[in-house]
């Protein structure tokens, strides 16, 4: 019996003719369905092959009876509830590579169409006028152009760049000065980076740190006429806090394919004259339309036919018997980078993963990589799985050491991760899995706790005085956010307390600044494990 694959979004005919051609492969193609006819389509489906157009929620994917994998022709998957296909077994594949050079080039385009002013001339000239003096733009060559986040978006960026002679700063939290000098970068602070460019493009993912990362206040840092492009996601740059800089003439113009809400309508930023906009166009190319196409294709039907996963974005590669015993595992590895990448601001050149008791003795590899891609899923432009993550790791000049021992002390199993940044400052974090086999962070640097590793969670550190804890109580009541756990640890030496408060619901942004202006209070911030 024939194995169904439903394509559910345009494809390009080369990735539907792979798929109908693949041995015991029965394909339906039926673009353009909504939520509803989506989840009456998925009936006796065993492979579903989107892009961005198809909403894969959880309503769709309980009703999906055989569904085994979900390919995305593309990068994101922000249309699939990967939690919701987890939880049912069903591996969620993308192709993070296929849009990348489509994305660097429209990021550049960008960039040279605000330089010259290239759609206001045009439209001027379409409307019979001829105003050389008005569309005065600027040149490329011999200005230093600043890329936030150097995945590989960022690197192809800064490649093409070279070529316009034109100077190249990055700042990125993962990638070692070596490594980005070996790419022809130099690697500076975020703070350096928005004084020294005289234009800035942004590649990272959006995450609670990223999110609004250019705003008023390092505008103001930025020199006078700055160009800015966004070309990754909408929501990295504050939209109004752009319209009040090029009001004041602070920056000099701003390219934008991608929005917070799209389509965002006629908005303050989409009107301004000084802006150039296009909608989400970065991997609209037919090149890289064909590419993924042709990717998704051989990677669904490799899987179907063979079970083999590539760019999983929810499953490690491993054998399937071994997946119930190492499940917990990969969650606590996957938590404790989680914890470790936003709790502490480390740059590491090194990595080290040590697995004592019961960890130790499990393959390595996926305990690894599982940690891994929590650590580095909040500092790339691509989304970091259990496969890419070591190549990511490799590529930004990261060593990784593995290190196992049969003495846990106390604990059955214990997994404690550490970063180490090339002038010897270190940050480290233990785990280990309670009697439910659920996550439990034991030590964060120096000290000793037992709290939950799930869900949104606020982090403290203060002096150790009375009335601290009291006084956070109260700011999270007023905000209506109910506390399901408290976990303290003490560093007594250093007078100076931790606390892991494990929140039903997200904090607001007001109330945590009210705990950060607490009294002996030195570090609050809260971000979700999952």
């Amino acid at each position: 019996m024939a194995t169904k694959v439903l394509v559910s979004d345009s494809l390009s005919k080369e990735g539907l003719e792979l798929l109908k051609k693949a041995h015991g492969i029965e394909v339906e193609y039926k673009p353009g369905l909504n939520e509803e006819e989506l989840a009456k389509a998925l009936a006796g489906v065993e492979g579903l092959v989107i892009r961005s157009g198809s909403k894969v929620t959880a309503k769709v994917i309980d009703a999906a009876d055989k569904l085994r994998v979900i390919g995305r022709a593309g990068i994101g998957i922000d249309n699939v509830d990967v939690k919701a296909a987890s939880r049912r077994g069903i591996i969620v594949m993308n192709t993070p590579t296929g849009n990348a050079v489509t994305t660097a080039e429209h990021a550049l385009g960008l960039l040279f169409s605000v330089a010259r002013k290239i759609p206001q001339a045009s439209q001027s000239m379409k409307e019979g006028k001829w105003e050389k003096k008005a569309f005065e733009g600027r040149e490329l060559a011999g200005k230093t152009l600043g890329i936030i986040g150097l995945g590989n978006i960022g690197r192809i960026v800064a490649d093409r760049a070279r070529g316009l002679r034109m100077g190249i700063i990055g700042y990125d939290p993962f990638m070692t000065a070596e490594r980005a000098a070996e790419l022809g970068i130099e690697l500076v602070t975020l703070d350096d980076l928005f004084r020294r460019s005289d234009a800035i493009t942004i590649h990272t993912p959006l995450t609670a740190e990223t999110k609004g990362i250019v705003n008023d206040a390092s505008i103001a840092k930025m020199k006078k006429g700055v160009l800015l492009v966004n070309a990754a996601r909408g929501g990295l740059y504050d939209e109004a806090a752009l319209v009040r800089g090029l009001d004041s003439g602070q920056i000099g113009g701003v390219g934008l394919d991608v929005f917070p809400e799209e389509p965002p309508g006629l908005t303050d930023i989409v009107k301004h004259p000084k802006v150039v906009v296009t909608p989400h166009l970065g991997a609209s190319t037919e090149e890289a339309q064909l590419r993924v196409a042709v990717e998704i294709a051989q990677q669904v039907v490799s899987y179907l036919q063979t079970g083999e996963i590539a760019n999983s974005v929810n499953v490690p590669s491993v054998a399937r018997e071994m997946a119930p015993v190492l499940e917990p595992y990969l969650a606590l590895t996957r938590r404790l980078g989680q914890f470790l990448a936003q709790s502490d601001s480390v740059r590491p050149r090194t990595i080290e993963i040590e697995c004592a008791g019961d960890a130790a003795a499990l393959p390595s590899g996926p305990l690894v990589n599982s940690a891994l891609a929590g650590l580095l899923g909040s500092f790339f432009d691509v989304p970091v799985n259990a496969v890419n993550a070591p190549l990511l790791a490799k590529d930004g000049g990261i060593e990784v050491r593995d290190e196992r021992t049969s003495e846990a002390g106390s604990f059955a199993t214990l997994v404690t991760l550490t970063l180490v940044s090339a002038d010897g400052k270190r940050a480290s974090a233990a785990g280990t899995l309670a009697n439910d086999r659920t996550p439990r962070l034991v030590r964060w640097g120096k000290f000793e706790l037992e709290a939950h590793m799930d869900g949104p969670v606020l982090v403290v550190r203060n002096h150790d005085r009375p009335g601290v804890i009291g006084t956070i109580g109260t700011v999270l009541g007023s905000a209506g956010v109910n506390v399901s756990s408290v976990q303290m640890g003490l560093d007594k030496s250093a007078r100076e307390a931790a606390a892991l408060w494990a929140l039903d619901s997200t904090l607001p942004s007001a109330a945590l600044e009210q705990i950060r202006g607490t009294k002996d209070v030195t570090q609050a911030l809260t971000f979700s494990l999952a």
